[in-house]
């Protein structure tokens, strides 16, 4: 269905197949082993927290969120003179806008503050992708987080459609190319493959039942930023000159691991992804494809030996629905 939006919820040991429409949300069990039959109907505590979603401490959530978009950016200032005020022009009730600069080159800064007056820019802590967000997270001070890339590719009508499933029960809103309603204009045949191999490692470990793992526009509550256990902004470099744990182009895979790990309802948007407006990629398909590949390994450990977390990484039970 266009415009379909796919909610996977991991909180169990079974996992669910998706419902259309007006049906009411089943579930299946999808173990390594699968039993027949096995469905129940969501129990009046998951019908609640579909239409009232509550926060991680259990308070109720705001129907009309404020939302702060976070832009990571590195010699990005030839885009970010179309994209914000773009944004600003797509989405006008945005709370903030927070742009991170990873020590630009070019005049970033300067181009952010011509774009968009008003713009809260501030400079990494230390290098990565990864320490980037972690600083424009903790200056979060919305309800709701989005992860917007700097080149143009995110558009940002889409912030609706990300926003909508938070406030209709959803804790993540995970962008998807290969959802009905999205699509690629910059991916190539050999990243579609490799992401296809990723989300089925991603699947397999977490229980999840993700589309397109390495697509870096996202949207949460800000209430679970401190579950995500990043490495703080104020940290010193290590002095081995090694990333901390986190801090690289592993971030969004990291985040993925983490709320599934937790067990949080994650839904997934249809997304179209844009062609970059200037410069060049920095992806590099195999370097960046393994570092996922680690990073999942990684992250499945991690899970495994938390006590907190160990119960959630069973095969999980998902619920689904759709939504134009």
């Amino acid at each position: 269905m266009p415009g379909e939006i796919r909610q996977t919820r991991t909180i169990g040991d079974a996992t669910a197949s998706p419902t259309t429409g007006s049906e009411p949300v089943r579930t299946t069990r999808h173990d390594p082993h699968p039993t027949s039959g096995a469905s129940r109907r969501p129990s009046p505590a998951e019908g609640h927290r579909a239409s009232r979603p509550a926060s991680a401490t259990g308070s109720p959530r705001p129907q009309r969120p404020r939302v702060s978009v976070v832009v990571p950016a590195l010699n990005e200032a030839d885009n970010l003179r179309v994209v914000l005020p773009e944004l600003r022009r797509e989405y006008p009730q945005i709370h903030e806008v927070i742009v991170v600069d990873g020590g630009s080159v070019d005049d970033t800064v300067a181009a952010a503050r011509e774009a968009l007056p008003g713009v809260r820019v501030l400079s990494q802590t230390r290098r990565g992708k990864g320490n980037a967000l972690a600083v424009g997270f903790a200056a979060v001070t919305g309800d709701v987080v989005v992860m917007f890339d700097a080149d143009g590719s995110a558009d940002p009508a889409e912030i609706d459609r990300f926003v909508a499933a938070l406030v209709g029960g959803a804790d993540v809103a995970k962008g998807s190319r290969f959802r009905a309603g999205g699509g690629s204009d910059d991916i190539t045949p050999l990243r579609r493959a490799g992401n296809a191999f990723l989300n089925g490692t991603m699947n397999r470990g977490f229980g999840t039942d993700h589309t397109d793992l390495c697509y870096g526009y996202n949207a949460f509550w800000a209430d679970l930023l401190p579950l995500l256990d990043l490495p703080r902004p104020e940290l010193p470099p290590r002095p081995d000159g090694a990333m901390h744990w986190g801090d690289g182009f592993e971030i969004e895979t990291v985040l993925a691991c983490r709320f599934a790990a937790a067990g949080l309802d994650i839904r997934e948007v249809p997304s179209v992804e844009r062609p970059r407006i200037h410069g060049e990629t920095n992806l590099r398909t195999f370097a960046d494809g393994f570092r996922v590949l680690r990073t999942l390994a990684a992250e499945r450990r991690r899970a495994r030996g938390s006590v907190a977390l160990r119960p959630r990484i069973r095969p999980t039970r998902s619920r689904s629905a759709a939504a134009s």
